[in-house]
């Protein structure tokens, strides 16, 4: 059963239409969380260290791939902003995270942005949260770019260093590339833990955001 897993993935990395799978994952992963983007391009990246796919063409469409779904999901708090405030009475709770969160973003929205692209839930709850608020556009994308190539060369790099390591073993190879970015992820929720960021401004808006776009 391994074994034809791992073959019918060996020919899906060397065929044309790997690139396709890597940009859509990529795009839903900026806002579906569930959806398997970082591992997928990892898998990429481990096999890039045999020749196929190529490894500077996974980056680029990985990264093109996170850039528009990230904006995907800022359009989509964008659009649930207006109802989020007509809905927020002055003092109310809902008020006083919208607030906070502008506050927050309007300071460190770029660290934030970069920072979060590399913690699923997170990553979506910044960019949701960045439309829902007005963050504007024009400083969104400056940061979001950065954010997906240096998501998508960390996850393809961590992949290619993983199948060089075991080039006559792809799957330990990938076992390798996988187990680092899970490290990497679970050490992002650690710091949250220990910062107390367990439910942020950023983190209220955002589910809000969900809910009002559901209810749309």
């Amino acid at each position: 059963m391994t074994d034809a897993v791992l073959g019918w993935v060996q020919e899906l990395m060397a065929s044309p239409w790997v690139y396709l799978v890597l940009f859509s994952l990529a795009a839903l992963d900026g806002f579906l969380p569930v959806v398997p983007g970082e591992s997928v391009v990892i898998t990429a990246g481990v096999f890039a260290a045999t020749g196929q796919p190529d490894l500077a063409g996974v980056v680029a469409v990985a990264a093109l791939g996170a850039f528009a779904g990230d904006h995907a999901s800022y359009l989509i708090g964008q659009r649930a902003g207006p109802r989020l405030h007509a809905g927020a009475r002055p003092g109310s709770r809902r008020r006083a995270a919208l607030d906070r969160a502008g506050r927050l973003l309007a300071a460190r929205g770029g660290v934030l942005l970069v920072t979060a692209r590399y913690v699923p839930g997170l990553r979506t709850a910044v960019t949701l949260t960045a439309g829902a608020v007005g963050w504007p556009l024009r400083r969104f994308t400056p940061f979001a770019a950065l954010a997906a190539l240096t998501w998508a060369g960390w996850s393809a790099g961590v992949g290619y260093v993983g199948g060089l390591a075991f080039e006559r073993d792809p799957l330990r190879g990938l076992l390798l590339g996988l187990g680092l970015a899970l490290a990497l992820a679970a050490l992002g929720e650690g710091l949250r833990s220990l910062l107390g960021r367990r439910r942020t401004p950023g983190d209220a808006v955002a589910e809000r955001a969900r809910a009002e776009v559901g209810a749309g």
